[in-house]
């Protein structure tokens, strides 16, 4: 299976990271980039804009991002723009944060549940990840969906725990009409 570009572009950011021995360097660049990216939307656009040929786009990005990045990221970027990837550019982002966060021990997960979790059972969610996982520390996004009914569904990674009201009443209701009478 042919691997997607913004997986094959922050593979290769992230082996730069850690061959010129600057992951957490680059880890916080990289996400000081992404947020500044997402707080000026219209960087983007003017990269996006078709009347601007490579060339402009690489002077572009030389004016806005030239002694302000590291000589690596800056590179890359250039290299981005220079193979028309600069769109993916987010994506190739957040494919390496997870991957260098990963690398250091820091794990994200999604918590969904029926009703808003208070702190101090947020404070044994966060434990009990970390006692049954290998992070030193994780990242965790909460959610409510009332349909849940009660319980909660935690993802990291492709790891799902369900352990919802709503899926064990499917699953209850599927065995009742298995039954034959």
């Amino acid at each position: 299976m042919a691997k997607s570009a913004v997986t094959t572009y922050g593979e290769a950011l992230y082996q730069t990271a850690v061959e010129s021995s600057k992951c957490s360097e680059m880890l916080s660049e990289a996400k000081e980039l992404k947020q500044i990216l997402s707080d000026n939307p219209e960087l983007g656009s003017l990269m996006a804009n078709p009347r601007f040929d490579k060339e402009e786009h690489l002077r572009i990005i030389a004016d806005v991002f030239k002694g302000r990045l590291s000589d690596e990221l800056f590179a890359f970027l250039d290299l981005l723009v220079k193979k028309n990837r600069y769109t993916e550019l987010k994506g190739i982002l957040d494919y390496f944060i997870l991957r260098a966060e990963e690398q250091s021990g820091i794990g994200h997960a999604k918590v969904t549940s029926a009703a808003v979790i208070d702190d101090s059972t947020k404070k044994k969610i966060e434990q009990k990840l970390l006692e049954t996982t290998k992070y030193k520390s994780v990242e965790i996004e909460y959610e409510v969906d009332e349909s849940l009914i009660g319980g909660m569904i935690i993802r990291i990674k492709d790891r799902i725990v369900d352990n919802s009201v709503k899926t064990k009443l499917e699953s209850i209701s599927r065995e009742l009409h298995r039954i034959q009478i």
